[in-house]
């Protein structure tokens, strides 16, 4: 694999469209290598160390849900599912059995773009400035927040929290506490505001996921266990 480029293995059998972002992927300066089959483009994935992948879900020999499976049981590549608009199973399966993200066809290739520098970003920075507790994970040098390896797009403050609170992993800290680490000492606003962002955070992670990340200790503040 090249040293300068990152690796993107696109995975579509509509010729229009592969060809489509082939070439705005390669203007992005992205190396691609292209697949319309699901068995070859499994074995491709298998052989080979790409940085991400695009992959559909319709595809002849293999669909795409099946050559995720399948790569699952060996590898961790971030992949990108791509499907029809109505096909909410195919979204929910793929996320299920181990997809970084998906995107509806048709779809904004400036949206896509972003999506693709989030998660080559995270392979290439995990474990730098890596922040752990169970699937949550918080990539302080990338600025990234991931669920069971799923981004979760937080405001500056969402995540400013977020870190802290992990960064202080067990430790039950105080209203007055976060409100200086994360708005600083010069805040002038209630301390209320911290629980409002405690909402934020529990509406993108703890109500998505069905978990319990953040605990509220009566009369003292929060924890992450």
């Amino acid at each position: 694999m090249s040293n300068d480029k990152k690796e993107i293995l696109i995975v579509e059998d509509e010729v229009r469209i592969s060809r489509f972002l082939q070439l705005e992927l390669e203007h992005e300066n992205y190396a691609c290598t292209v697949c319309g089959d699901g068995r070859d483009a499994l074995g491709l994935a298998l052989d080979r160390d790409f940085d991400l992948i695009i992959l559909d879900v319709m595809l002849p020999s293999l669909n795409g849900i099946e050559v995720l499976r399948r790569l699952r049981q060996t590898k961790q590549t971030p992949v990108i599912i791509l499907t029809a608009r109505d096909q909410v199973v195919d979204k929910v399966t793929g996320l299920d059995i181990g997809a970084n993200d998906y995107m509806t066809k048709p779809f904004a290739i400036e949206e896509l773009l972003a999506r693709i520098r989030l998660h080559t970003k995270l392979k290439t920075t995990v474990g730098a400035s890596e922040l752990r507790c169970g699937k949550l994970a918080v990539n302080s040098e990338a600025r990234v927040a991931t669920y069971d390896g799923h981004a979760v797009d937080l405001t500056k403050k969402e995540f400013d929290l977020l870190e802290y609170l992990m960064q202080n992993r067990n430790i039950v800290v105080g209203r007055e506490k976060l409100l200086d680490a994360v708005w600083g000492f010069d805040f002038y606003g209630s301390t209320n505001v911290v629980d409002v962002y405690v909402r934020y955070l529990r509406s993108k992670i703890d109500d998505v996921y069905g978990v319990n990340i953040i605990e509220t200790v009566r009369g003292s503040g929060y924890v992450i266990r």
